[in-house]
């Protein structure tokens, strides 16, 4: 997966250790001339010495707000060399995008740096076919799957996009805008070859994918190889953004918007109940709603229906088959396509 050797990757990571050891050791002068952001500076402290985030620190999701103790900032120091960054729930690209917008307010140019390094994270995590796991370097098991799942290979693209576009100014020169812009073609092309196919007709796409077949993949015990609605949706919204589509890519949206215009639950809507014989309190349940459009989560991969599943990853075809702590807590309706409705009819004008 890495375009280095083990032991030169070891030996980059050996360097870059070093190099932030330095870094620390000089900071306490540079804060006092630069202007520091509160919410940077904690970034700075949990950016790996690779490049990338990881979504926890001491077990529990990071915090940026909070100040950190003296033993907290020890631990981060320590876990400089954890291999558990990730692009999941926004890791990695919202601390870059942060930094970017810190660096414009306050100058200061260890934003800047920090914020290229991030970058050069998500480029050498890309996969040789254009996707990227949802975890790197960790890639065993599930961290390997190509992962679209929360929107995690979207949020890499559109950041990369913005910097090939140079909408980050003089921050990324023109080696980096060219590294971006490739890299970007290449998921436009893994998004273009993940597009599921069934009985012959381009539908949408899954969450996830096993990163040598490219075949649907489970996640969680209940997000079993299916269509996904929601992820779906903001791969198409991307796709609609690019400035000069090929027809490939022209296809795709028509070919998805369809599956949308066609797998529509017209009437329907879900709301959550007060429910004192469950074991919640509570249940959510779909009520009629004349004028309301929804979809579903997950449709299967034959007849492209609802599907839905527990923690036993037995596949349901209703909501109220999955046990209640599940349907209370996961997001199993929405309104996902019709953003992707009301864009596609100025794209097609723009496009046609």
């Amino acid at each position: 997966m890495m375009a280095t050797s083990r032991l030169t990757a070891l030996t980059i990571r050996h360097i870059t250790t070093m190099w932030l050891a330095v870094l620390a050791a000089n900071t306490g002068a540079a804060a006092q001339t630069a202007v520091a952001d509160s919410v940077a500076e904690q970034m700075l402290l949990l950016q790996r010495s690779y490049g990338g985030w990881s979504k926890t620190f001491d077990g529990k999701a990071v915090d940026y707000r909070r100040p950190f103790s003296e033993g907290e900032r020890r631990l981060a120091w320590k876990q400089k060399e954890a291999d558990d960054a990730t692009i999941d729930n926004g890791a990695t690209t919202k601390e870059v995008i942060y930094l970017l917008e810190a660096h414009r307010k306050t100058g200061n140019a260890r934003y800047a740096d920090a914020a290229r390094r991030g970058v050069d994270y998500l480029l050498e995590a890309q996969y040789p076919g254009g996707g990227w796991p949802q975890y790197f370097p960790d890639i065993r098991f599930y961290r390997s799957q190509i992962t679209y799942n929360d929107d995690a290979i979207f949020n890499v693209l559109t950041l990369l996009k913005a910097v090939a576009d140079g909408e980050y100014g003089p921050v990324f020169g023109r080696r980096y805008r060219k590294r971006a812009q490739r890299a970007v073609l290449k998921g436009v092309e893994n998004t273009l070859a993940t597009q599921v196919v069934i009985d012959g007709k381009r539908t949408i796409w899954a969450a996830q994918y096993d990163k040598d077949s490219l075949k649907p993949a489970t996640a969680r015990a209940y997000e079993l190889p299916s269509l996904a609605t929601s992820e779906s949706a903001n791969i198409l919204m991307f796709l609609m953004a690019l400035t000069a589509p090929s027809e490939r890519v022209k296809q795709a949206i028509h070919q998805g918007v369809r599956w949308f215009t066609e797998h529509d639950i017209e009437g329907y809507t879900t709301k959550i109940v007060v429910a004192p014989d469950q074991p919640t309190g509570r249940d959510r349940v779909l009520v009629v709603a004349p004028g309301e459009v929804i979809w579903a989560r997950f449709y299967d991969l034959a007849e492209q229906q609802p599907l839905f599943a527990g923690r036993d990853g037995q596949p349901k075809k209703k909501l109220e088959a999955v046990e209640n702590e599940r349907r209370v807590g996961y997001a199993w309706y929405g309104g996902w396509g019709d953003t992707v409705i009301k864009r596609y009819k100025k794209w097609v004008e723009h496009h046609q």
